[in-house]
């Protein structure tokens, strides 16, 4: 796998931005990582991501993968996707501020700008949550 830097595969910047590595591609599987911040938009007043949150940064872990292939196919810039819908997510636990979050996305079908995608998040050995996601990609202009 190529080393890009996480700015180079997605579009989102700081302070929104809610990945920090991409570990790993295999094929349509990308591993992502992510600490919570104490600056985070989407904590709670004791320092939880909300819900919001871990499902935008699954989001963000799908378009790093996006990115990437992307990059790997030669192109300069790389796509932007806005969620279309989200199917049976379901909450196992939380993540607290300084908590490694750990992200599998699979990208599982394509038809025409829509992409399908699940996603897993664990911290440490815990589960928190699982997904299957719609993203539009907009065709780059």
């Amino acid at each position: 796998m190529n080393k890009y830097e996480i700015e180079q595969l997605i579009p989102q910047r700081a302070p929104f931005r809610m990945v920090d590595e991409l570990l790993n591609v295999d094929g349509e599987t990308a591993v992502t990582l992510f600490v919570v911040q104490p600056d985070n938009y989407l904590l709670d007043s004791d320092g939880v991501l909300a819900e919001a949150g871990v499902i935008e940064h699954i989001a963000q872990s799908a378009s790093a993968l996006a990115g990437y292939l992307s990059r790997e196919q030669g192109n300069s810039s790389v796509p932007v996707g806005y969620i279309g819908e989200i199917r049976n997510f379901r909450s196992y636990g939380t993540a607290s501020v300084g908590d490694v979050m750990r992200t599998t996305v699979t990208r599982e079908d394509v038809f025409g700008d829509i992409v399908c995608v699940n996603g897993e998040t664990w911290v440490s050995d815990r589960r928190i949550a699982e997904l299957q996601m719609k993203i539009y990609i907009s065709p780059n202009d």
